[in-house]
């Protein structure tokens, strides 16, 4: 359960190597977050998070790993990382992505679906899971990485942006479907930010670290936000550029 000031004690992370997720996880490892559980692809990454969480305050880290090419063992792995927490899990991040390379990726079925497969059929089925699981114990909280680019999926770069905008609509609608369960659903929704998977891309304007990210999180799950933003702008430049007419969104996004 979440202590007596409403901050996540055990927390599973789908994606743990993300660098946006470990440093929400550093946030809440130095606010009393004990047990963190680590899943994803590389284990000798994983290790070397599962430290860092240790450094800022966790207990216990325990790792688990999946490959989120393989939708089908989804449930295996969610399964894994709620019983290696070993009680009621507070909060699960999902932070499973890939940005790939639209210009290599878009005339390659293998790699195109992979993609998709990371990006949005694995979280989907991972989240049918961890739905089942926090259902069951009456209280939790989900957090879903999304992005800007789902928003309006821009040209460049539409096989995330459309994998991406899949999820976002999901997640929103999955978050309907816990009224009433005890359960809540969160969406990150952040601009450019750099991290390893974003590095050597142009910096568009609004391009923030991970830092901030992390901040507008943990202050976001703080006050029950359904959105959470990074930076709060973006929230008005998007309902803004959301609109604009296709030739005039192509020649401001696209060049």
């Amino acid at each position: 359960m979440d202590n007596a000031f409403g901050q996540p004690q055990t927390v599973v992370v789908l994606g743990g190597t993300s660098d946006i997720a470990r440093a929400v996880v550093r946030r809440l490892a130095a606010a009393r977050a004990d047990t963190v559980v680590l899943a994803g692809r590389d284990g000798a990454a994983l290790a070397e998070a599962a430290e860092e969480a240790r450094d800022f305050g966790a207990l216990e880290t325990p790792i688990v790993t999946f490959d989120a090419t393989d939708v089908g063992d989804a449930g295996r792995a969610v399964a894994d990382c709620f019983a290696a927490a070993g009680r009621e899990v507070d909060l699960v991040i999902l932070a499973v992505g890939r940005l790939g390379h639209q210009e290599d990726d878009q005339d390659d079925p293998g790699r195109a679906g992979e993609g998709a497969l990371v990006n949005f059929a694995w979280p989907v089925a991972a989240l049918a899971a961890v739905r089942r699981l926090l259902v069951a114990q009456g209280h939790g909280r989900i957090l879903v990485m999304s992005s800007v680019a789902a928003i309006r999926v821009r040209r460049s770069a539409y096989l995330y942006g459309g994998a991406k905008a899949g999820l976002d609509r999901l997640a929103t609608g999955l978050a309907a479907s816990l009224a009433g369960t005890g359960v809540s659903l969160h969406l990150l929704r952040p601009g450019f930010v750099r991290t390893k998977m974003t590095a050597g891309e142009p910096e568009p304007p609004l391009t923030t670290g991970v830092e901030p990210v992390a901040e507008a999180v943990v202050r976001g799950l703080a006050i029950g936000q359904p959105v959470i933003w990074s930076p709060p702008v973006l929230r008005w430049a998007m309902l803004v550029l959301r609109h604009l007419p296709a030739r005039l969104w192509s020649r401001v996004m696209d060049r």
